[in-house]
């Protein structure tokens, strides 16, 4: 069996006891903590920059017979007569017709145009000072917006292609190493990003920022977790999502106050250089070393954050990693099963493959409709920085809401009702069209069920996989995740079909979704599954908390 073979070490070493013992979120969790909220603003900061660098701008021809190349007045009084609004007014307007030889702007007016000659321009005046690529690498006009839009594309696709990959290497060389080459790599194509001298150089490494960067999140997530006890985990969990959400809000304000893309790209890259020396002092994952029979290197750590707490180990924890003839024993047991045949073993249990794949579902509805969410709310007036701001900041409710519930009434009781409320209000929503404030409403109760669907999905999965492959199945699932932010952008295009399409979809996904997370064990007050068998094996375990817990 899998169990015998693969975690001995964490068999003898009773971990969540151990956190218990020596405080659950003391000193040292919190330290850790504040290391890994660093690398959870940076993943928010990257991953969504593309918004602003890549955002398309408001612009429209340049009349040559009417004013100077370079002019910064984007209303002129004959603006109107020029340009048929109803038509794309972005890069066609009517013809000029010349009075006389010398051409002054006082001569434009409504009879300066000949409103049935409609020609293209390729000159263009901006609304405003800002800067993105679309000004710079004059991605103008409709045959052009393909370019734009792929950006957000090719940034998913890096994330979808390099996700179970870092999975792999995070489960097979430590969290640590890994989260500070992704860090590192993700600074590095980003500040490089920020020289591009093209459209092309500038897709290039939007494309490799993600592949090597995109693990950033899970793995800090996972770092974290897995060093707190079972009673703080939802409390751990709410604090890496307003550190994402904040991480959101504080994008947007960057972007408002500098509006010239590479500008922003260095203010947002730089800071990930400038945080490695910091985060090399993290400790590594106590459960992944046992479950490597690294007991030495465990011990240290878990020594450290006793002493950090104020607390002291416990007997029985001293005897377990003092029992060196165990150790030797199960370090030829692990020697004889690499890390390959441990995943081959995994997926030839069927209860373990429905798992990842309805996982995968959720994941894939909770991207889905998140992002799809947030890119329908372009569509609100008002300051489109402001907009991002409050989008993301109307998160955090959902979080706190977390922190009230999810011990409560359980990890599958709160993703099922989320999910299902979610869809619900999406579907709502399509009938309420001619009442905007009713519609605004049911939009944010809507993302913000979501919301609190993705935060749960999040500490759900790391708490229905064993340590050995959770990271590398919680990246497999996150890919199959990507898929979804990448069919997001496209979803408006359904609505040229049918308006309320896009929501319909959402509801729809929402809902079958919710359904399918009753076939997940609950897991709410388990110890974190060390081993396939306990994985696979999880009931619910109410457990009474003691004078420890804080």
């Amino acid at each position: 069996m899998l169990s015998s073979t693969m975690s001995h070490s964490e068999e003898d070493v009773d971990l969540d006891g151990v956190l218990n013992d020596i405080g659950q979120f003391g000193f040292f969790q919190m330290r850790q903590y504040g290391l890994m909220v660093l690398p959870i603003i940076f993943n928010a900061l990257f991953t969504l920059s593309y918004i602003f660098t890549a955002g398309n701008l408001v612009y429209r021809c340049l009349v040559p017979e009417c004013e100077q190349s370079g002019t910064d007045v984007y209303h002129p009084l004959w603006l109107n007569q020029s340009i048929q609004f109803d038509n794309d007014e972005r890069c066609q307007r009517f013809q000029h017709i010349a009075h006389n030889n010398t051409l002054i702007e006082e001569e434009c007016n409504s009879e300066s145009f000949n409103s049935s000659a409609i020609i293209p321009c390729d000159r263009f005046v901006f609304q405003s000072d800002e800067n993105t690529i679309v000004r710079e690498f004059n991605i103008t006009c409709a045959q052009n917006d393909w370019k734009i839009t792929l950006v957000g594309t090719m940034n998913n696709v890096g994330q979808f292609v390099a996700l179970p990959i870092a999975g792999y290497l995070s489960d097979r060389y430590g969290r640590r190493w890994i989260l500070l080459v992704s860090v590192a790599g993700s600074s590095l194509f980003g500040l490089i990003r920020s020289f591009a001298t093209s459209y092309e150089m500038f897709l290039a490494m939007e494309f490799l920022d993600p592949v090597v960067g995109s693990t950033m999140y899970t793995t800090a997530f996972i770092l974290a977790l897995e060093l707190v006890g079972p009673k703080m985990r939802v409390t751990g969990n709410n604090i890496i999502s307003c550190g994402f959400s904040f991480a959101e809000a504080l994008l947007g304000l960057l972007a408002m106050y500098f509006r010239d893309w590479r500008v922003l790209l260095r203010i947002l890259y730089i800071p990930g250089f400038l945080s490695l020396p910091l985060l090399y002092t993290t400790a590594e994952s106590v459960r992944w070393l046992l479950s490597k029979n690294r007991k030495e290197e465990a011990f240290k750590i878990l020594k450290k954050a006793a002493h950090l707490n104020g607390k002291s180990l416990p007997q029985a924890t001293l005897d377990s990693f003092n029992d060196t003839d165990n150790s030797s024993s199960t370090q030829k047991s692990l020697d004889s099963k690499n890390y390959t045949y441990l995943v081959r073993e995994a997926f030839s249990n069927p209860g373990l493959v429905l798992r990842v794949i309805n996982c995968s579902f959720c994941w894939l509805t909770n991207t889905m409709v998140y992002f799809g969410l947030s890119l329908n709310s372009v569509s609100l007036s008002g300051d489109k920085y402001l907009n991002f701001i409050l989008v993301s900041l109307i998160e955090l409710p959902g979080f706190f809401l977390m922190q009230l519930i999810l011990d409560r009434f359980g990890r599958k009781k709160t993703l099922f009702t989320t999910l299902v409320l979610s869809g619900l209000f999406c579907i709502i929503s399509v009938f309420t069209a001619d009442i905007p404030a009713l519609k605004l409403i049911l939009f944010l109760l809507s993302k913000l069920s979501i919301t609190m669907s993705f935060g749960t999905l999040y500490i759900y999965t790391v708490e229905i996989f064993p340590t050995n492959l959770r990271q590398s199945l919680l990246s497999t699932c996150s890919m199959f995740g990507r898929i979804g932010s990448m069919v997001a952008p496209q979803t408006p295009l359904l609505a040229k079909f049918w308006t309320p399409l896009p929501m319909v979809l959402f509801g729809f996904l929402g809902i079958s979704s919710g359904v399918a997370v009753l076939q997940f064990p609950e897991t709410l007050n388990n110890e974190l599954p060390n081993t396939l068998d306990e994985a696979m094996n999880m009931r619910e375990n109410d457990i009474i908390p003691s004078s420890n817990d804080r």
